[in-house]
C-alpha cells in the first residue's frame, strides 16, 4: 500500500462539514499585457517570474489597501497583522504532496524579489532541506489520524491567532500570513476554489488557473486575449462587497498595467500610490 503523503493525511484528519460562511469569488482578466511585462522582467533580472507571482503581489496590494482583510479572529475580535504576508503553497516529492512558503511583506517587495525568495524556499523544501518543514513532517507520519485533528487544531490557534512559535515542532508565528495563493494552471486546470484550511485562520484563499487564448469583445469588436481565471475563497467575517470590490480592483489595475508596479520604486505603496 502506497504511503499516505502528509497533506491527504492532514486534509483527512481536519476537514468535516463546512462550518463557516465562506463565499467565493471568480474573476477573469486580459493576462496579455502582464506575460509581455513578466517577459521583459525575466530578462531584465534574470529571476525566474510566473503569473503566480503576480497574482500573489496584487493579492498582498489589495490587503494593503484593505487592513480589514489582513488580520485573524482572536477571541470574537479582529486584531491587524503588522505586515502583509502571503503563504505560497509548493508542490513537493513530484506532486504527490504541498508545502508552504510564507513571503513576508508582499507588499513592499518587488516581484522580481518575491520570486527569488520563493524560489529559494522552494528548492530546500523539494530537497528536503527545510527544517521547520520537515520537523512538521515526522510529526504528521508519526501521528495516527485520530490525534491529528485536536493536536492540529491547538497548535494552529496558537501560531495563527496567538502568534506563538513552536521551535521544537517547526512552527513560526502566523505561519500562513492573511492569504494563501496556490495555483493549478500548471496542471492544465482553468480554474477552481481552494478550500478552506481550518487550523491556518486566514481570510483568503486566493486559486491561479491556467492561460487561455479566448475570443474577447473589446470596443465593440471581437478579439482574441490570452486570459487568465483566479478565483477566491473568503471568510464572510473579514469580506464584505465593499473589500471584495477593493480586491478586484487591485486585481484589475495590476493586470491591465503592470508597470505601474515599476513606477512604485519600494513596491510598498501600492498601484495607485496609498
Amino acid at each position: 500500500m502506497a504511503r499516505m503523503s502528509t497533506r491527504r493525511k492532514l486534509a483527512i484528519a481536519s476537514w468535516g462539514s463546512p462550518k463557516e460562511g465562506n463565499i467565493y469569488g471568480k474573476l477573469t482578466v486580459d493576462a496579455g499585457p502582464a506575460v509581455a511585462w513578466i517577459e521583459e522582467q525575466r530578462e531584465r533580472t534574470g529571476e525566474k517570474i510566473t503569473i503566480t507571482h503576480l497574482v500573489g503581489k496584487a493579492c498582498a496590494l489589495a490587503l494593503h489597501r484593505a487592513p480589514s482583510l489582513n488580520g485573524r479572529i482572536l477571541f470574537g475580535r479582529f486584531v491587524e497583522h503588522r505586515s502583509v504576508d502571503v503563504a505560497f503553497l509548493v508542490a513537493i516529492d513530484g506532486g504527490s504532496d504541498l508545502a508552504k512558503a510564507r513571503i513576508r511583506d508582499v507588499d513592499r517587495k518587488p516581484v522580481a524579489e518575491i520570486a527569488a525568495e520563493l524560489g529559494a524556499r522552494a528548492e530546500r523544501l523539494k530537497q528536503g532541506k527545510d527544517d521547520d518543514f520537515e520537523k512538521s513532517k515526522g510529526l504528521l507520519r508519526a501521528l495516527p489520524t485520530w490525534l491529528i485533528r485536536p493536536l492540529v487544531g491547538l497548535i494552529g490557534w496558537l501560531a495563527s491567532c496567538l502568534g506563538l512559535s513552536i521551535p521544537a515542532l517547526g512552527i513560526e508565528r502566523f505561519p500562513f500570513g492573511s492569504c494563501i495563493v496556490t495555483s493549478v494552471g500548471m496542471l492544465g486546470l482553468d480554474e477552481g476554489f481552494a478550500p478552506p484550511t481550518p487550523w491556518a485562520h486566514v481570510p483568503l484563499y486566493v486559486l491561479v488557473g491556467a492561460l487561455r487564448k479566448r475570443p474577447a469583445v473589446v470596443d465593440d469588436k471581437i478579439v482574441i486575449q490570452e486570459q487568465l481565471t483566479i478565483t477566491a475563497t473568503i471568510d464572510h467575517r473579514f469580506i464584505d462587497g465593499y473589500q471584495g470590490a477593493i480586491l478586484a480592483r487591485a486585481v484589475r489595475e495590476v493586470f491591465a498595467d503592470p508597470t505601474c508596479l515599476d513606477r512604485d520604486a519600494d513596491g510598498g505603496a501600492g498601484a495607485d500610490g496609498a
